[in-house]
């Protein structure tokens, strides 16, 4: 049962409606990608406990006969119990727990980027279907007055006020339309079928979206979000993997020590009982554990120069990434300041003069084609508008676009 969702359902048995809100706070409850990472939480959590226990005593003992040399005394049992307790130095317990406290932060900085990246996808394919919605009703629309314009042809040409190629065009370009309108409605049933897998099997399979295409947003100017980049959690989880890269360094060098025993016990002779005290502590003559030591000096300069690739990369991909949103800004707004509105003048004086027979049907045509295409293209720079934009949300973890309930 989708119980975050709420629907919105007609008598006659509508599609449930649905928000970009409601859709997001189902894809943080019901996605799969989101129980992993709560385990993966609950798994680092329990290394914490691990690195944080001492090690088990150990207990032995045992038994067996006595022989005397001696003939004037009997033969008998002897038996002795030993404890030993080890004991790690402060530094090795010191570094196992920073490895796992810096685990911890490492799988706690991949569950924040693991919601980052579904939330950027659900919001990416959510406007995805709402552009591609919308290249469906201008297609069905195209479609419908082609239909009419064909209607109108072949009345003209059956009284002979028309030439025949031009009902043959007519009946191409409605043909053309019907393609394109059969191919819109599989793209708008693919973007929502993708939608309905970031979220689960609980979202009906027949539903529609409620929202429109964000355009009042803006993003700050590239140096603001370049000072953003320190604290962007794909950042912070490297340098997390760097921490503990550093910890796993302090706990080889402190492992060539790592402690001691404590050892005590008692024997028992037929005639004699012995009590028992002991320390024991390993001596680092033959292995000092260079391998293991020049290992992790590696891993640590390994994990500092990912540190320095991300930052590079980071700033790459967010200059790349702010330059197509300018583009794309820059595209809307010349939609928006004049081709649109000079298509659609192009398109109503063409079919003025096309019904007044001052220009034919090619001309007519041509003049919605170009009216269609540059509405297309102005859907299309829209989408690239916005995609740009949460490119930049997930790269830097923040919340650029505004989310409406």
């Amino acid at each position: 049962m989708l119980s975050v969702f709420a629907l919105s359902v007609s008598p006659a048995q509508a599609a449930p409606v649905f928000t970009l809100q409601q859709v997001l706070d189902s894809a943080m409850q019901q996605n799969p990608a989101i129980a992993i990472i709560r385990a993966q939480e609950d798994a680092a959590q329990a290394t914490v406990t691990t690195a944080k226990s001492f090690a088990n005593p150990e207990i032995d003992a045992g038994m067996g006969p006595t022989r005397f040399r001696t003939t004037n005394q009997s033969d008998s049992r002897n038996w002795g119990v030993g404890l030993s307790q080890p004991l790690e130095f402060s530094d090795v317990r010191t570094a196992r727990r920073e490895i796992a406290e810096s685990n911890v932060k490492a799988v706690g900085f991949n569950s924040e980027l693991t919601r980052i990246e579904l939330r950027s996808r659900v919001k990416s394919v959510f406007y995805e279907v709402l552009q591609r919605q919308a290249v469906l009703k201008l297609v069905e629309d195209d479609r419908n007055s082609l239909k009419q314009i064909r209607e109108r042809v072949k009345l003209r040409t059956d009284v002979g006020e028309s030439p025949r190629y031009e009902l043959i065009k007519a009946d191409t370009e409605a043909l053309a339309a019907e393609r394109d309108y059969q191919s819109a409605i599989v793209r708008v049933t693919e973007a929502k079928a993708y939608l309905r897998g970031l979220i689960g099997n609980s979202m009906p399979a027949d539903y529609e979206l409620a929202g429109e295409l964000p355009l009042v947003d803006t993003l700050p100017d590239l140096i603001t979000l370049r000072d953003k980049i320190d604290q962007s959690p794909l950042l912070q989880q490297i340098r997390a993997q760097k921490e503990t890269a550093e910890a796993k360094l302090r706990l080889e060098e402190s492992l060539r020590n790592p402690g001691l025993t404590l050892k005590a016990g008692i024997d028992q002779d037929p005639d004699l009982t012995s009590l028992r005290f002991g320390l024991a502590i390993p001596l680092p003559l033959w292995n000092q554990r260079q391998g293991q030591i020049a290992e992790a000096s590696a891993n640590v300069m390994q994990a500092q120069a990912h540190v320095s690739d991300r930052e590079l990369a980071l700033q790459r991909d967010i200059e790349s990434s702010y330059q197509r949103y300018l583009i794309a800004q820059g595209q809307v707004a010349a939609f928006e300041n004049g081709l649109l509105s000079q298509a659609e003048s192009v398109l109503k004086v063409a079919e003025s003069a096309y019904r007044f027979g001052e220009r034919g049907i090619l001309d007519y045509l041509d003049a919605q084609r170009t009216y269609r295409s540059v509405r297309k293209d102005y859907l299309a720079a829209r989408y690239d508008y916005i995609n740009a934009m949460l490119e930049i949300e997930r790269l830097l973890g923040t919340e650029l676009l505004e989310v409406k309930s």
